[in-house]
């Protein structure tokens, strides 16, 4: 379950707690109105400070957006435990993301197009930012140290495929990426590249 970030916070803050405030009142910002209505102005509001206050810490906008969704990501990480087999967990992944993507990061990140322009940037570099492929890249590790994943085979290409290919999907229908999809795409496409040959 998503924790709650609750910005109603009484007194007065400083320091982490007021950048925790600032920071919840920025995504809930980019989630209700989208980047194209996303302004300094809106976030001072509704975390109950003021502009010169965020300025101080965030520049300009893109700075805010970028840490408000760097901050989201932190505080609503995916879990994917050590299930003993790589396909269990990238399905327990691709599931996670499934369900986080739809309802609320894929909302967000569909309204970013002001956001490449003004920076001259894209999703790609977005990504970078944000270490968008962590968890997928553990639990690639954990198939390659149990010796089902070949490593001469994980090249950058190859390891990003199923992230890739699942992103496409879902910024292609704006919808959940079914679970039929998600098992194309680890057992027909992905693992007949990466998998490590059988001995005997």
């Amino acid at each position: 379950m998503e924790r709650r970030m609750d910005i109603n916070e009484g007194g007065r803050r400083r320091g982490r707690a007021l950048e925790e405030a600032i920071l919840c009142a920025a995504w809930a910002e980019l989630l209700d109105h989208g980047y194209a209505s996303f302004t300094m102005e809106g976030v001072a509001k509704r975390a109950g400070t003021s502009r010169p206050v965020l300025a101080r810490r965030w520049p300009s906008r893109p700075d805010l957006a970028v840490a408000a969704i760097g901050h989201y990501n932190k505080n609503n990480p995916i879990d994917v435990p050590d299930l003993g087999n790589v396909r269990a967990e990238l399905m327990v992944l691709f599931q996670k993301l499934s369900e986080r993507g739809t309802r609320t990061m894929a909302k967000v990140l569909f309204s970013m197009n002001d956001y490449f322009v003004e920076t001259n940037s894209s999703l790609v570099d977005l990504q970078r930012k944000l270490a968008d492929g962590s968890k997928l890249r553990e639990v690639l590790q954990r198939g390659v140290d149990r010796g089902e994943l070949d490593q001469s085979k994980m090249t950058p290409r190859i390891s990003s495929l199923p992230l890739d290919l699942f992103r496409h999907e879902l910024i292609m229908t704006h919808k959940p990426v079914s679970s039929a999809l998600i098992v194309e795409i680890i057992d027909t496409i992905f693992l007949p590249l990466a998998a490590a040959k059988a001995e005997g």
